[in-house]
């Protein structure tokens, strides 16, 4: 039988300011984990309301701290190595503001392909038409006429 009112108030305050601010469902669920325990809930109990496996309530019983928010976070959340720099980035926007003929080109348009290749030229780091389009799409670029977006 877990302590009831295990996190002091100050603890408890946070956790619950960050159940109704953080974006992130998983963290949320965590954190709904840590006080459904501070409220005296055993891990089954606490299983069975909000809809989780009893091995994911352990987990986070166990490895959750009240005082660091950042420890309800896994690995997978932090995303994968990205290639592409704030500079790259910077570039690519500027490249595509412009015409491909005012750069030397003959080509009317651009495509991601023909972006990727450029700026491979330009700043070293190759990426794939995906990979630009992607970037492209995160920041909400569409480009009439073209097949970027």
């Amino acid at each position: 039988m877990p302590a009831p009112n295990h996190l002091n108030s100050e603890q408890k305050e946070k956790l619950q300011k960050a159940l109704k601010k953080e974006e992130n469902p998983y963290i949320r669920e965590r954190v709904l984990i840590l006080l459904l325990l501070n409220d005296g809930k055993t891990q089954v109990q606490i299983s069975k309301l909000i809809g989780c496996s009893l091995r994911t309530v352990s987990y986070w019983c166990i490895h959750g701290d009240a005082n660091n928010l950042d420890s309800l976070k896994d690995k997978r959340m932090e995303g994968n190595y990205r290639k592409a720099t704030d500079e790259y980035i910077k570039i690519l926007l500027e490249t595509i503001d412009k015409e491909p003929q005012e750069m030397g080109y003959e080509f009317g348009r651009w495509t991601a392909k023909r972006l990727a290749t450029y700026l491979t030229e330009q700043t070293g780091i190759e990426l794939s038409s995906s990979q630009v389009t992607n970037i492209l799409k995160k920041r909400s670029m569409f480009i009439f006429g073209l097949n970027i977006v």
